[in-house]
């Protein structure tokens, strides 16, 4: 059983978790249009499984410290799977819907925390001795990005032309779950029993890491820009071309969708090597490629054109693919074996507070036009640029 084979039996169980998270996006417009839900319920929908998310990043990586990574995945693709079961039985139910995104959100934050932990043991020796350079933060990350991109695009097309909108498109997630359960069953534990956390586990909720120097001066400033930038990407930019599009809103947000995290996985297999070129620094270079790409929102903001706005979704991808990786990558070089998932888990719950940005934006509408407020942001964008950039060490390569 070789390594490379190990990491690919985990690979499809995330891939599925990242797919359930992300694949309700497109469908805003529909719950509207035909479940008759009013926008704020709607919009409430898509934040709800943040609720999931949280605990699922952060006390699944502290179980999985204590008792493996292997069950506690397991858990986090069957939660996924009854997300998707109450989604498909429950369009009429608003309660139903919420507990479903709720669900759904716990997978994804078991896919991100120990998924991508799991992941990445298995991407470096003993278990693969033949991987390349930055694969154990490559890897997780790209898995995760193709399962949200691919999901908002298969449920984005469901949802434009297939029957039963608000049914399909979950009944297919459901399906492709049962089927990555098989490999998952398959594959190999990668903590040992000598390695894992002792104690009650949640005091191993605790991350000692979390204080490292590099990781409060570099990491924090820069972790909420990775879900900011795809939020603006593909929230805030089909808002403002909408008035143009009329009907095709759906497919317009979709393809937004598919564009942002598409050029974001592009991009992701040559950030190590981009790392090592610039002398490790990736991640002031994905930062200033988010700020470049906030600025272009600001122009898309005023013209309004669906052309334009797709160009500045593909800035935003490269960046959010860029920043994710050389995080992950600075993450998993400062933690120890015992708190990998842990740290990670801390990671992608500061990136996902960047995931509230497009919320802010379009609360402070009535006060603040788009223009001015992704002003705004680009601008505390370029100072988060210029702090971690201060913060890096003379010298030091991550």
């Amino acid at each position: 059983m070789s390594g490379v084979r190990d990491w690919l039996r985990v690979a499809p169980a995330a891939f599925m978790m990242a797919w359930g998270g992300n694949h309700f996006t497109p469908l805003l417009h529909v719950y509207e249009a035909e479940a008759h839900y009013a926008p704020w319920q709607a919009n409430l929908l898509l934040g709800m499984y943040v609720f999931g998310l949280v605990p699922g990043l952060l006390i699944a990586a502290a179980l999985s410290d204590q008792h493996g990574r292997k069950p506690v995945m397991i858990g986090g693709l069957a939660a996924a799977a009854a997300g998707s079961i109450l989604l498909a039985a429950g369009a009429g139910l608003f309660a139903v819907l919420c507990a479903g995104r709720i669900l759904a959100g716990v997978g994804v934050g078991v896919a991100m925390s120990v998924g991508t932990s799991w992941m990445a043991e298995l991407s470096a020796p003993p278990f693969d001795r033949d991987a390349p350079a930055g694969a154990a933060a490559r890897r997780p990350s790209l898995t995760l990005t193709l399962g949200f991109g691919l999901g908002a695009a298969v449920t984005g097309l469901l949802g434009q032309w297939a029957p039963a909108p608000t049914h399909t498109p979950f009944l297919v997630h459901l399906a492709l779950a049962v089927l990555a359960a098989v490999p998952l069953a398959a594959a190999r534990e990668s903590l040992p029993a000598s390695r894992r956390a002792r104690g009650r586990w949640w005091r191993d909720l605790r991350v000692p890491a979390a204080g490292h120097r590099t990781f409060t001066r570099r990491i924090v400033p820069a972790a909420p820009w990775v879900f900011a930038a795809a939020g603006v990407a593909y929230a805030i930019m089909p808002a403002i071309a909408a008035p143009r599009l009329g009907d095709w809103t759906t497919l317009y947000a979709t393809v937004l969708t598919v564009v942002t995290l598409g050029s974001g996985a592009l991009v992701q297999p040559f950030v190590s090597r981009i790392d090592r070129r610039t002398g490790g620094r990736a991640l002031p270079l994905g930062l200033a490629l988010m700020t470049a790409g906030m600025g272009l929102a600001v122009v898309a903001s005023r013209v309004g054109e669906p052309a334009f706005a797709l160009a500045v979704a593909a800035v935003l991808g490269v960046a959010y693919g860029i920043t994710v990786v050389a995080g992950l990558a600075i993450v998993q070089a400062i933690a120890t074996p015992s708190d990998l998932a842990g740290l990670t888990g801390v990671y992608y719950a500061l990136t996902y507070t960047g995931f509230l940005l497009p919320t802010v934006l379009a609360a402070l509408l009535p006060v603040a036009s788009y223009t001015v407020s992704l002003s705004v942001v680009a601008i505390v964008c370029a100072g988060c640029l210029a702090w971690s950039i201060a913060a890096r060490e003379p010298g030091a390569r991550r």
